[in-house]
């Protein structure tokens, strides 16, 4: 029962978070051999004033 997460910043919409599911799914069933059925995907979002790199926040970059 492979589980995929992922951690992104807030701002896709649903269609492009659906598409992205998708390709990930397909391609743990491709490589895992696994059953569409059995992969979950979760994404993670977090607001640009939330996350940072290197100490300057993602809304100031």
């Amino acid at each position: 029962m492979p589980e995929v997460v992922v951690y992104a910043i807030a701002g896709r919409n649903a269609e492009q978070k659906k598409a992205l599911m998708k390709d990930i799914t397909d391609a743990v069933v491709k490589n895992f051999n696994a059953a569409p059925d059995s992969v979950t995907v979760s994404i993670i979002e977090t607001p640009k004033t939330d996350k940072a790199k290197g100490g300057i926040p993602f809304s100031e970059r």
